[in-house]
């Protein structure tokens, strides 16, 4: 293969996750590993990247999701592999909050509340921003991110839910923010729109 494949990771994989990754993916003209989608993850991350790299469009959304264990689940073990494969570059991860209790949980860079707005910390599970002082998303599938070097890390809530603001039927719009604030911020999709991929 020529240039690595574009790649966002999100860490939610159950049904309402899925529909709003679907839909966000068409919204700014990328594809979703469907197959990653699971309450957790069924897939291995060598499955997965063989998935990605059949992707017609980019970039490519692929759903992580431990199924609220504390420690490295499925999800994890599967990011952690997609991460360090030579044919992928992670554009940024949408890191989703849950309520996991005692998770080391990850700084973000930004996060997007329910309301689509852009707040410099963390939000929790129903897409609220956390009190002032807060540094970290906490959720079940984002530990693993603090020991490995992706770009650029998004807080949201629950994909798909967040109350009614990011159902699929109305657009998944939290998501699709989420995805677009990345791909706006990603030096490598500018590389792909000057003409350097294809």
């Amino acid at each position: 293969m020529g240039r690595k494949r574009l790649v966002i990771l999100v860490t939610d994989g159950d049904g309402a996750a899925r529909a709003a990754v679907e839909c966000a993916a068409k919204n700014v003209g990328g594809r979703t590993i469907s197959l990653s989608a699971g309450n957790p993850t069924p897939l291995s991350g060598r499955e997965i990247v063989r998935e990605i790299n059949k992707a017609a469009d980019e970039p490519v959304l692929v759903m992580v999701d431990d199924r609220g264990a504390r420690d490295k689940g499925a999800g994890e073990s599967a990011l952690e592999e997609i991460a360090r494969s030579p044919d992928i570059e992670i554009l940024g991860v949408i890191a989703v909050a849950s309520d996991t209790r005692k998770v080391e949980g990850v700084p973000v860079n930004i996060s997007i509340d329910r309301d689509g707005e852009i707040v410099p910390r963390p939000v929790d599970k129903r897409g609220r921003p956390e009190k002032p002082g807060r540094a970290k998303v906490e959720g079940d599938t984002v530990d693993i991110l603090n020991r490995l070097d992706v770009p650029m890390v998004v807080g949201l809530g629950d994909p798909g839910k967040m109350g009614d603001a990011d159902s699929a039927r109305n657009g998944a719009p939290i998501t699709t923010r989420a995805v677009r604030y990345i791909l706006e911020n990603s030096r490598a999709m500018e590389g792909k729109e000057n003409g350097s991929g294809g």
